[in-house]
């Protein structure tokens, strides 16, 4: 641990280092917040894969995602926290995959879990990406807004398809 004095009060600082040997100083206040985030969004995950399930969904992790160099679906990468000794499974785009039978068919769709409900470029060009290659029929964008806003990706970002 580092510690930097400015004249109005004391900030601590955590060294690391990141995979080129650069020294990365982080503030231990937003450590604390990246905690709470992920823990918040991963509770918030687990309400929503509870919610569709209710509403009769098969719902699974989907562990893929789009590489938009070689338009292809390829494994997530895993993370590996080395603090903890766990390696990290979930990190596809998007977050679930949800099946339901209708009638003779089943609907498949993606799901992706955002507290904000906001994606990045990246993000939309992927959804935009799955729905022009008839991977999911839908792909649903879910937001915490005091409780679970379910909103069709085609109907919030239709312009990217004329």
């Amino acid at each position: 641990m580092v510690e930097i004095k400015t004249s109005e009060k004391e900030i601590e600082y955590k060294a690391s280092v990141d995979e080129r040997g650069n020294l990365v100083l982080k503030k231990k206040s937003e450590i604390k917040k990246g905690k709470k985030s992920r823990a918040s969004g991963a509770n918030f995950e687990l309400k929503v894969r509870r919610d569709l399930e209710s509403k009769g969904w098969i719902v699974d992790k989907w562990t893929n995602n789009v590489n938009l160099e070689k338009q292809e679906i390829e494994p997530a990468k895993r993370k590996f926290n080395p603090f903890s000794k766990v390696m990290t499974i979930g990190t596809g785009f998007p977050d679930f995959i949800c099946f339901q039978k209708m009638g003779d068919y089943y609907k498949i769709i993606g799901v992706e879990v955002k507290k904000n409900g906001i994606l990045d470029k990246e993000e939309k060009e992927k959804c935009k990406w799955y729905l022009d290659k008839g991977i999911f029929s839908e792909i649903w964008i879910v937001r915490d807004s005091g409780e679970i806003a379910y909103e069709d990706f085609k109907e919030r970002y239709g312009k990217l398809f004329n």
